[in-house]
C-alpha cells in the first residue's frame, strides 16, 4: 500500500513538472504558492505518520518484540490454563500499559506540534527544534522500554510450564493470511 501511494504521488508530481508544449519560452515563475507548498509538506508528514502507525499496527513481525504478547497471552487462557487470578493479573498488566500508551501518544502528538509550530516561524532556533525532536524520542523510548518491562512483568505471572507452552504455541503459530483486498507481506 505504501508503495502503491508513493507510486501515485510520484506520478503527479511528474505530471505537474512537465512543461506544457508549445508557444514561446516564459521566464519562470512561482508555479505553486507558499501556503500550498506549506500544506503538501504537512500532508507529507501526516502521510509518512499515518503509514509509520500502520506499519507499527499491522506490520511485519521480525521480531517477539512487536507481538502483542499479553493479549495473545490472555488469548490462550484455556490452552494455558490460567488461573483467575493470573488472568486478573494479566488484565492488570495490559490495561496499564495501554493507558500508559494512551497518555504517551498524546504528548507526543502535543511535541510535534509544538515542533511544527517552531519551524513555521521565519527564524527557526534550531536548539528549540532540536530539544523538542529528543523529546519526541525520548517518548518513544519510554514507552518502548515500558511495553517490555511490562510483557516481562506478565511473563513472570506464568509458571515455567505455561511460559513453554505459550512459546512453543506462539512460534508454531503459522503466519495470518492476508486479508482478501491486501497484499501478501514482502517477507515473513
Amino acid at each position: 500500500m505504501k508503495k502503491a501511494l508513493i507510486a501515485v504521488l510520484l506520478a503527479w508530481g511528474v505530471a505537474l513538472a512537465q512543461p506544457v508544449s508549445g508557444g514561446a519560452p516564459e521566464k519562470f515563475t512561482q508555479s505553486v504558492p507558499d501556503d500550498l507548498g506549506d500544506a503538501w509538506e504537512r500532508l507529507q508528514q501526516v502521510l509518512q505518520d499515518w503509514g509509520s502507525r500502520l506499519k507499527e499496527r499491522f506490520g511485519g513481525r521480525e521480531s517477539s518484540e512487536g507481538r502483542p504478547a499479553i493479549s495473545q497471552m490472555l488469548s490462550y487462557r484455556d490452552f494455558l490454563g490460567l488461573s483467575p487470578e493470573q488472568i486478573k493479573k494479566l488484565e492488570q498488566l495490559r490495561d496499564g500499559f495501554q493507558r500508559q500508551s494512551i497518555r504517551n501518544e498524546a504528548d507526543a502528538r502535543i511535541v510535534e506540534l509544538d515542533i511544527a509550530q517552531l519551524l513555521d516561524s521565519p527564524n527557526v532556533d534550531m536548539g528549540k527544534v532540536e530539544a523538542k525532536i529528543r523529546e519526541a524520542e525520548k517518548l518513544r523510548a519510554d514507552l518502548r522500554i515500558a511495553r517490555l518491562r511490562a510483557i516481562e512483568q506478565a511473563k513472570a505471572v506464568l509458571s515455567a510450564e505455561q511460559r513453554k507452552k505459550f512459546r512453543e504455541a506462539v512460534e508454531e503459530r503459522p503466519p495470518r493470511p492476508p486479508r482478501p483486498a491486501q497484499n501478501p507481506p514482502a517477507k515473513e
